[in-house]
């Protein structure tokens, strides 16, 4: 159910481009609702889990100014900087946790499931910051160098992937490295 909630405005854009596709519009139809879902989305999240979910607030907000550009001033490449921009940021914020704050993001976001050494959650974090980094780069690639349906394609199925791929390969390499814990003393 939170993965749904969680890519419902992907898949809203990617319903809504792949259905107007014949169109000199679908990438703004998309867009638009896109924007629509995550402003449903955001407060949604809050009620059914209690608090607002700060990546969806983020990207709600890149969405917001991103998308509204390209809708105001008929000009896609504002929606295909925005994930460019939710990478970067990203990297920002993974990289600023590694010197602000007592545990950096990866650590924030798996250090209860996970008892693994300093060292290792400061390699772990600075490949997300690698990896974020590099998205945005490929993201601008795919986007100035292919077609819009090419983009909208890997935006949707290929960077998706990539995600899923590379938190696969953080949890098997954190868990490598992880502690465990014995019986409990009693």
């Amino acid at each position: 159910m939170k993965f749904l909630l969680d890519q419902s405005p992907l898949l809203v854009f990617f319903a809504a481009y792949l259905l107007a596709r014949d169109s000199d519009q679908a990438l703004y139809l998309a867009t638009a609702l896109a924007i629509v879902a995550s402003l449903i989305q955001v407060p949604a999240h809050r009620l059914i889990y209690g608090r607002y979910d700060k990546s969806q607030v983020i990207t709600l907000l890149l969405l917001l100014v991103l998308g509204g550009l390209t809708l105001a001033l008929r000009d896609k490449r504002f929606i295909m900087w925005k994930p460019t921009a939710v990478y970067w940021l990203f990297a920002a914020l993974f990289l600023g946790s590694q010197y602000i704050g007592r545990q950096n993001l990866t650590q924030r976001m798996l250090g209860q499931a996970l008892d693994v050494p300093l060292r290792i959650w400061r390699r772990a974090n600075a490949s997300w910051v690698v990896f974020f980094l590099l998205m945005g780069i490929a993201n601008l690639y795919v986007a100035f160098n292919f077609s819009e349906a090419f983009w909208v394609k890997y935006k949707v199925i290929g960077a998706t992937s990539l995600f899923f791929v590379f938190t696969l390969v953080q949890v098997f390499y954190l868990s490598r490295f992880a502690h465990d814990p014995g019986p409990e003393k009693g």
